[in-house]
């Protein structure tokens, strides 16, 4: 009898326990055994591996109550840099260079044109929907596609755009032009019918950026 080949296209217990810190932030021992459906002491020698690796390290959170804090588990910045930043050293060397030839009116005048661009392009995907919902369900997806790790979350009468994941982070950093553009991108997107709010921003610190879509009043 032959051994079933191993299937090379499944993601590791590692992965796993990274792409979930990732998603959902700092998570104890016992939180990721049980998403992972791993005993606890399964996950506590891949989280001793990672930790070797540099990869994860504890942080304390405190207890809602009397007591110790609790020991969680978060990415190193070695583990964030593994996920996929769009070329980030050529992005910003591009940058530079325009910069440095065009000065930052140069700058200006490229983000506008790809904004207008994009926004073009979300609005007529947006279009088609007929609910508010519908609009922010397109809105992740194109956003899943382009490689920010999106989902959906309900938030009062509207929702909440989670972006666990910026692939142009090192750009952004550099010229936050690109952060104000996508806001009014999302804005335009969604409507006159919709509010948009940023309520969560990676480059000032945040684990993540987070968008809050309500329909007005």
């Amino acid at each position: 009898m032959t051994s079933k080949p191993a299937d090379d296209t499944q993601p590791s217990t590692a992965e796993r326990i990274l792409f979930l810190l990732k998603t959902r932030g700092p998570l104890k021992t016992t939180e990721l055994a049980s998403l992972l459906e791993l005993t606890f002491e399964a996950a506590r020698q891949q989280i001793q591996k990672l930790q070797a690796s540099d990869l994860i390290l504890g942080v304390s959170a405190p207890t809602s109550g009397a007591g110790r804090p609790s020991l969680r588990w978060a990415l190193t910045d070695t583990a964030h840099n593994k996920f996929p930043d769009s070329h980030s050293v050529l992005t910003l060397h591009l940058i530079e260079s325009i910069e440095g030839v065009f000065g930052s009116d140069g700058i200006e005048k490229i983000i506008t044109s790809m904004e207008a661009t994009n926004r073009q392009e979300y609005v007529q995907a947006c279009s088609q929907a007929s609910s508010l919902e519908e609009k922010v369900a397109i809105l992740v997806r194109i956003r899943e596609l382009a490689g920010y790790m999106a989902h959906m979350e309900p938030a009062g009468k509207g929702w909440l755009l989670i972006e666990n994941h910026c692939p142009i982070c090192a750009a952004a950093r550099k010229c936050q032009g690109f952060c104000r553009s996508e806001l009014q991108i999302f804005r335009a997107a969604m409507g006159e019918d919709a509010l948009v709010e940023r309520c969560e921003h990676l480059i000032s610190g945040d684990r993540r950026c987070v968008y809050n879509i309500q329909p007005r009043a």
